[in-house]
Order: C-alpha cells, then sequence, then structure tokens
C-alpha cells in the first residue's frame, strides 16, 4: 500500500470515531467535556493527516516538470490496459492515429449519419488529416461524466444538451411570496399578477489549445491516444469552465454562480477574513424553507479550514469529517448537518469577498451544445518537430435559471 492510500486509511478510520462520537448525543445537548476534549482530539488528528494527505499530492504534482505535470498524469493513464471500449469509438481512435483518410468506408457513413453532413464539410482544409471530427457519443457522455465528477459546479448543477446553439430564453418568477386567497359568495376574486422575467442562455465556445504529441508515441500500439485526449480534455476544458461556472461575469462568458446569487448575510466590521457561527445560521435560513431542503455549502477549501475550527452553542463543532466516501456505510464531509461542495475556484475571505454559498446548486443550469468537435493537425507548424497537433472545441454555457433566492452567499466585510 503506498503512503498517500495509508494516510487515506488513517484519515477514514479517525473520521468515522469523530463521526460517531459526535452522534452520540442529541444535536440540542452539550457534550459532556471529557467527551467534546476527546472529539478535539480527533478532529486535530484528521487536521494532522490531511495536511500530510496535501504535502504527499503536491510531491507527487511537481515529480516531473511543473508544466507537463497534468500530461504525465495522462499519459499513465493512457498507457493503461483499456478495456469495454463501445464499437463506436473505433471511428475516433482511426481518426486520431491517422486522420479522417484513415476511416474505413463504414466508419465515414456512420459519422455522416451522426452529424447529418458530408464528411468533406466538416473539414478545416482539403487535407484529410486536418478535418473537424464529431466524436463518438459515448466519448463525449464520458468526458461530460468526468468533469461532473471533478468540477465542483458540474456535479451539483443541472444540465441540459441541445442540438443547436440557438439562444434559450427561461422564463424566471419569484413565487415565494405569493399565495392565495379565501372569497366570499359572489364576492370577485382579488388580482395576483405574477411578474415574469427572462433569463438568457448563451453559448460560448470553448478551446482546448492546442496538444502536441510525438509521432512516436501515436505509431506505438501500446499508447491508448484516445484515453490520454480525453483525460486532457477534460482537465484543460473542465477548468476554464468550472471558473466562468463560478465566478463568471455574464458578458462574453457565462454568468457565474457566485455572480447570479443574492446576498445573505454580509459579515460585520472587522470580519474580513472571518465567519461567526450566527453567521452561517443567518446565511442558511436567508434562503427560503422551499430551497433549504436541498441546500448545500460551497467554499474554497481555504475557506472550510476556516469554518472546522467554529463551534455551536453547545460546544460541539460545526463540521464533522466524512469517511469513506462513495462506498456503502460512508458519510461525506458535513457542516452543520449539510453537504460541503469545495470548489477551488470559489473567492477566498477578503475584503468584500463573496466566500460562501448555500442553496438548491440544482437551480443553476448548464448548456451543452451537440458534440465535442476534435481536429488534427498535421501542418508545417508542427511536422517540423515530429508531432501530429490535436485541438479540441465544445460549445457550452451557464447562467442561474431562478430569481427566488434559491442561492444565496454570505461576503465578508469591506473592513
Amino acid at each position: 500500500m503506498s503512503k498517500l492510500a495509508q494516510l487515506r486509511a488513517q484519515r477514514d478510520a479517525a473520521a468515522k470515531k469523530a463521526h460517531d462520537l459526535n452522534n452520540k448525543y442529541p444535536a440540542d445537548q452539550r457534550m459532556p467535556t471529557a467527551d467534546a476534549a476527546q472529539l478535539d482530539t480527533i478532529l486535530a488528528e484528521v487536521e494532522v493527516i490531511d495536511a500530510e494527505i496535501a504535502r504527499e499530492q503536491r510531491i507527487a504534482q511537481v515529480a516531473g516538470d511543473a508544466p507537463d505535470a497534468q500530461h504525465d498524469a495522462a499519459l499513465q493513464a493512457a498507457y493503461r490496459a483499456g478495456t469495454g471500449q463501445p464499437d463506436e469509438n473505433a471511428a475516433l481512435r482511426a481518426m486520431l492515429s491517422g486522420g479522417l483518410s484513415a476511416l474505413s468506408a463504414e466508419q465515414r457513413t456512420a459519422m455522416n449519419a451522426r452529424v447529418n453532413q458530408d464528411i468533406r464539410a466538416a473539414m478545416s482544409t482539403t487535407t484529410g488529416s486536418e478535418g473537424g471530427y464529431t466524436v463518438a457519443t459515448e466519448f463525449n457522455k464520458t468526458l461530460i461524466q468526468a468533469m461532473k465528477a471533478a468540477f465542483a459546479v458540474r456535479s451539483v448543477a443541472s444540465g441540459i444538451q441541445t442540438s443547436t446553439g440557438a439562444q434559450m430564453l427561461f422564463p424566471t418568477a419569484d413565487s415565494t411570496s405569493e399565495e392565495g386567497e379565501i372569497v366570499g359568495q359572489s364576492i370577485s376574486v382579488a388580482v395576483g399578477e405574477t411578474a415574469f422575467g427572462q433569463a438568457s442562455m448563451d453559448v460560448f465556445k470553448y478551446s482546448s489549445k492546442s496538444i502536441a504529441l510525438p509521432f512516436e508515441l501515436i505509431q506505438d500500439s501500446m499508447f491508448n491516444i484516445e484515453a490520454y485526449i480525453q483525460n486532457l480534455l477534460n482537465l484543460r476544458l473542465g477548468r476554464i469552465q468550472n471558473r466562468h461556472h463560478t465566478v463568471g461575469t455574464g458578458t462574453a462568458q457565462p454568468r457565474g454562480i457566485v455572480t447570479a446569487s443574492a446576498a445573505g448575510k454580509v459579515g460585520v466590521s472587522g470580519q474580513t477574513v472571518t465567519v461567526t457561527y450566527e453567521d452561517l445560521v443567518d446565511l442558511e435560513h436567508s434562503v427560503d424553507p422551499y430551497y433549504r431542503s436541498a441546500g448545500k455549502w460551497m467554499m474554497h477549501d481555504d475557506t472550510l479550514r476556516i469554518l472546522r475550527k467554529i463551534k455551536d452553542d453547545n460546544g460541539r463543532p460545526i463540521f464533522v469529517p466524512g469517511y469513506e466516501q462513495g462506498n456503502p456505510g460512508g458519510a461525506p464531509d458535513r457542516l452543520m448537518g449539510r453537504e460541503i461542495v469545495i470548489n477551488q475556484h470559489m473567492p477566498v475571505m477578503a475584503e468584500n469577498a463573496k466566500s460562501i454559498l448555500f442553496g438548491d446548486f440544482s437551480k443553476y443550469l448548464i448548456r451543452d451544445v451537440m458534440d465535442l468537435t476534435l481536429f488534427r493537425m498535421t501542418d508545417s507548424k508542427y511536422t517540423e518537430k515530429g508531432q501530429v497537433g490535436f485541438l479540441a472545441f465544445q460549445r457550452s454555457g451557464a447562467n442561474m435559471v431562478d430569481v427566488g433566492g434559491a442561492i444565496k452567499y454570505y461576503q465578508n466585510s469591506a473592513t
């Protein structure tokens, strides 16, 4: 077992002890002093282990050249024996390895049927090896699922896929304060008009930036080029999209979830880098109960580090570490009994920073258009270096489609 695996196993064991001890007493009962001290000791142990895990991960990251760390990880994944690949990806693998000219007649026919156009219409030049290729459905689906697993906003937001990039307008209304009435016999009902707004769901063209591979790797039958490309696309497209999904301005880019959310609680003077238990209670209750039932927290990991040290009015930590996440019998990290979503593109605590979100994140909608398009490039820019270039485009957009205050933010004080 590797050192990192050993540390994670130690964390799971300690976190389970903390979880069991915390659940030993009702939420409204003060924990006995001895047990509270034991819980503090366990939580301190978890923090030490977390620091060790972070250190090991940084060591692994800088083991090679920093700019090429993600490429190294992709290479390692690509050389693993692949199994269970669907037949529809065979055409994609042929295109990545040999260009469009390497496709069989059947693969060309299948591709034309999927994109509903002649293969030459997708090409950027008349050279077969430089044409655009709409990737196999299963490849695209797997890429989106990988983005959901790795990047915070996609993991909790709602998503749709459309066949065109035409502008979409979603009706919005705030009905949280609307209610009916009692009327007497032969009495006219009151007028209760609902004011509708519109949220635009525009899409933007995202680029993976060019990816260069040497001829030798592409010609190596042991090299899984499809896995390599997919890994890098997940990293590159996922990171820029998650940044925009979080803090995007809405001008020439998606409107981020922080930008679209409403104020729930603003820290008092002096709280430029702090938050109190009472602030978190106020933030949680600033969200209407209709949305609160599905509420989650979202924050940067540095913010969570601060919150882990806060205790409630009964002297109990408001943070309970999770253990064996994703496994039967496990439990995720929780803050005040609710799930925590770590998002490294969230602002860290600072003057005026909107550092914590709470609410129903399913009201944030991400729209993807059709499938990913890959280009294989063999012009002189790459040939002189003995390389083949790859470039991907994905059209995507996102916006909040609710105006009822489904998500609120905590904002640090200005002074």
